[in-house]
């Protein structure tokens, strides 16, 4: 990653993701500035807001979450109320979405991601 330069998801598919040449088999956050590999929520399915302290700490301008290959992590109500409150915009789509929306957003944008990888 070239100084300044937010993370890039060279590619996805269910269960795993590369990023900046790294091979991710486990969740993960990618911040305006470094990848979080090995990620892990207090409830598998359920997104909240301790979930995110890296994200809220990085205060990015959005925040896009990958929910898995099918849909299956929820963003809890606490979760998006919190993002709101911190002036941060939501975009949750299944995972292979959510990829392409993070590299769309990522050089125009302080962007942040929290892909699930698997279901």
């Amino acid at each position: 990653m070239a100084s300044g330069e937010a993370p890039h998801i060279e590619s996805y598919a269910s269960g795993r993701a590369v990023i900046d040449g790294q091979l991710h088999t486990r969740d993960v956050i990618i911040l305006p500035d470094r990848v979080l590999g090995g990620w892990w929520r207090k409830a598998g399915h359920a997104l909240s807001p301790e979930d995110l302290e890296a994200v809220f700490e990085a205060a990015p301008e959005v925040l896009v979450v990958g929910q898995g290959a099918y849909g299956m992590m929820q963003v809890t109500a606490e979760t998006r109320q919190a993002l709101q409150a911190a002036g941060i915009e939501l975009i949750a789509q299944r995972s292979d979405q959510a990829c392409e929306t993070y590299n769309a957003l990522r050089e125009e944008r302080s962007v942040a991601a929290a892909l699930h990888l698997a279901c």
